[in-house]
């Protein structure tokens, strides 16, 4: 029963995975060509949620590969997906009912600069990329895609919390990369590998 559960949630999961892609992908389209603060908001706090519902799944297999990074990968997870949520309803709420307080234009007092969403995200996504790659629980290539997208979200907050100015290469770049190909390519995948069911993945 567990094992036929665990089957069933994995397809949903699956499901959300692949809703999270492309999430992931309009969130970039509004952030960075519409520029659209009410869309990016909104795209933004879906794929918090969205993606929670992965991260149990993800971890759900990785376990087997090292039940202790697998659960530490799991709480960095959802701190970063949580963070991508309340985010998203911050900016929403501040978006369709602008404050003329001076305190509207500091950092999010809950993700400062993107520390949850990208930073946190980052380190948990760089976890997972090393269970897989050292596990037989995903496809390799899957591995190195988290690595990469791990690598890019650092560089992302570093460059937000550090530089700040949205159109300098050092945030743009990152943000280009792993918001309209690496981050959707990787929940694509995640998508069909848990859609697919459990396979030997070992090279």
């Amino acid at each position: 029963m567990g094992r036929m559960q665990s089957a069933s949630f994995e397809r949903f999961a699956g499901v959300y995975a692949i809703l999270t892609a492309f999430a992931s992908f309009l969130y970039a389209v509004a952030f960075v060509i519409l520029q659209n603060v009410v869309l990016s908001a909104l795209f933004l706090a879906a794929v918090g949620l969205l993606s929670s519902a992965v991260l149990v799944a993800v971890y759900y297999r990785l376990r087997q590969t090292n039940v202790a990074f697998a659960l530490w990968a799991l709480v960095l997870g959802m701190a970063g997906a949580l963070g991508s949520a309340v985010h998203g309803g911050y900016d929403l709420a501040n978006a369709i009912h602008p404050s003329s307080s001076p305190l509207a234009e500091l950092p999010n007092p809950v993700d400062p600069r993107g520390l949850l969403t990208f930073g946190v995200s980052g380190v948990a996504l760089f976890v997972v990329g090393w269970l897989i790659v050292h596990g037989g629980q995903f496809p390799r290539g899957v591995g190195y895609l988290a690595y990469l997208s791990a690598f890019l979200l650092v560089v992302l907050y570093l460059g937000r919390l550090i530089v700040l100015d949205p159109s300098n290469p050092v945030i743009l770049i990152p943000a280009l990369l792993n918001g309209f190909v690496i981050n959707p390519a990787l929940y694509l995948l995640l998508g069909f590998a848990l859609l697919w069911g459990r396979g030997d993945y070992h090279s």
